[in-house]
């Protein structure tokens, strides 16, 4: 029973996977919430184990790259069960749990970190942001002119699409500004840029993983989950923190989901994303000490209960819904390929080495860079994951949701003036 897959012990494992595949042979297997968290337990966990135990590829963020992918593959290629994929694809669009797991771990991240720190993150990311989207806009676009893709599609339909902010706040926006000017299909518009929105994704997971590898090695660049030196968040060191009471641990919980429905109710009065506005009102709680020390601590607990248990599970079905194999299969052409890369990483390293000259550890400041380069909160977890950093998911939420607009205006403006 102390042997694991994740956090599933192996006996409860095996007896799990049986009763499952049983319940799938005779087409019978309910889709209440029990049954759907087992399911995607066991399977998130088998593929987090395999791309771990994958030579090369466990370096280069293995678990997060095999969790994601590896089931929209399968799906693709009808190598799961018809039944499997239908279940899984109902209770994401009937629950939206995405949005619970960034809640908690915004909010619980939040609330956990030191004031001081916590103001000053806020204001350092933006100075390598800023210049990192700039460079990576230039150099992405001269190596798309260099190999024969031209100005004009670099820019507009890989370059801006990359840094966006991902699918629902960003692919769509944009290309519905996009068909508004050239009068063209908004379906016909998503479809060309989707490609490198993914392949974008996925070469910031491996970045990401890279750099913590290097941080391992050269610990100086590196703030082990901390922005810069005078952050003194305990959700650093995951080892021998307290465990908050049950009822410290419900109330955080109840926080993080009051302020999400806060979130919800300023959308849609004044159009503000409601992730970034529950960040705002969690940041505003943190400063105002409006919450005990106390909850505080339970706060915390939310946020390594959520990262610990609902990562991989949540990836997988992140995989099965929203990551279709064929549109990644699309951007593999060498050109296409080649100035991705390019872009993603001018972007993370001009984070690396502005996030040092601003006072950022480096490899956290490439990081919150990288994540900018993500499919929007989706992006900012397999990202951040890969890197064993989810306390930055608040920082990485500013880079995406408010660098991602920034994008999409600054693109539709200069598309319009063009055309």
């Amino acid at each position: 029973m102390d042997k694991r897959v994740g956090i599933v012990p192996l006996p409860v494992y095996c007896v799990t996977m049986l009763c499952l595949g049983a319940l799938f042979a005779l087409g019978k297997t309910p889709t209440d919430i029990s049954v759907m968290a087992a399911i995607l337990a066991v399977l998130g966990f088998t593929c987090a184990e395999l791309g771990a135990r994958i030579p090369g590829l466990r370096r280069i963020g293995g678990p997060v790259i095999v969790t994601t992918f590896l089931p929209s593959c399968l799906a693709y290629y009808q190598l799961l069960p018809n039944e499997l994929i239908r279940s899984i694809t109902d209770f994401w669009q009937a629950t939206n749990v995405l949005y619970l797991f960034i809640a908690a771990v915004v909010v619980g991240s939040i609330l956990s970190m030191d004031r001081q720190a916590l103001v000053k993150g806020f204001a350092k990311i933006f100075v390598p942001l800023a210049i990192g989207s700039i460079a990576a806009a230039i150099v992405g676009t001269l190596t798309g002119m260099a190999l024969g893709l031209g100005a004009h599609h670099t820019f507009f339909y890989i370059v801006i699409p990359i840094m966006a902010g991902g699918i629902g706040e960003g692919a769509i926006p944009l290309t519905l500004g996009y068909a508004e000017i050239l009068n063209l299909p908004q379906g016909q518009l998503f479809a060309q840029i989707i490609p490198a929105v993914m392949l974008g994704n996925l070469t910031a997971i491996i970045c990401a993983a890279l750099l913590n590898q290097f941080g391992k090695r050269y610990q100086r660049y590196s703030g082990r989950g901390r922005l810069h030196k005078g952050d003194h968040s305990v959700l650093a060191n995951h080892t021998n923190l307290p465990t908050a009471s049950v009822e410290n641990f419900a109330s955080a919980g109840m926080i993080a989901i009051c302020l999400y429905i806060l979130g919800i109710l300023i959308h849609q009065l004044i159009g503000l994303p409601a992730p970034v506005a529950m960040l705002l009102l969690a940041v505003l709680a943190k400063l105002t000490y409006a919450v005990s020390p106390k909850l505080e601590e339970g706060a915390r607990t939310v946020y390594r209960f959520f990262s610990t248990t609902v990562t991989y599970p949540l990836l997988f079905a992140i995989g099965i819904t929203i990551a279709p194999w064929d549109q990644l299969l699309v951007a593999f052409t060498l050109a296409n390929l080649i100035t991705i890369v390019v872009t993603v990483v001018t972007l993370t390293m001009v984070g690396f080495f502005v996030g040092r000259w601003v006072g950022l550890y480096p490899i956290e400041g490439a990081i919150i860079n990288a994540c900018h380069s993500g499919m929007g909160g989706i992006g900012d977890v397999a990202i951040l994951t890969s890197a064993h950093r989810l306390q930055l998911m608040p920082f990485a939420q500013m880079a995406t949701r408010l660098g991602g607009a920034l994008t999409i205006t600054i693109g539709i403006i200069l598309l319009g003036a063009l055309h």
